[in-house]
């Protein structure tokens, strides 16, 4: 089946993974603008997202290497290794847009 992973890259992975769950987006459409008060965790990102990110390159320095390591687990299938810290959190990041309802009331003695 699998190969054992070596307990040094088994370390490494776990010092990475406790990093990347610390970051969360600090701009754009899933920054603090619009999921105060710190953005969307990396890890709540969609894979798509971060692909376009792949394609036109991670943004430099530590946050892109955030970045690319969330990216890589979740195409790899072990995006449930965050589970335990989304748990914490409450459950997922909500990120579908929110609709503003508006109704109308009507009341018997208002005209149109």
């Amino acid at each position: 089946m699998g190969e054992e992973i070596p307990e040094g890259d088994l370390d490494a992975f776990r010092h990475l993974l406790g990093e990347a769950v610390q970051w969360h987006m600090p701009f754009g459409k899933y920054g603090p603008k619009h999921y105060p008060p710190h953005g969307v965790p990396l890890y709540d990102l969609s894979t798509e997202y971060l692909a376009w990110f792949k394609q036109r390159g991670f943004p430099a320095g530590e946050l892109g290497q955030m970045m690319a390591l969330v990216y890589e687990a979740k195409i790899h299938g072990a995006d449930h290794v965050f589970d335990p810290f989304r748990k914490r959190r409450g459950g997922r990041t909500d990120l579908r847009e929110k609709k503003v309802v508006r109704r109308r009331h009507r009341f018997p003695d208002q005209a149109d």
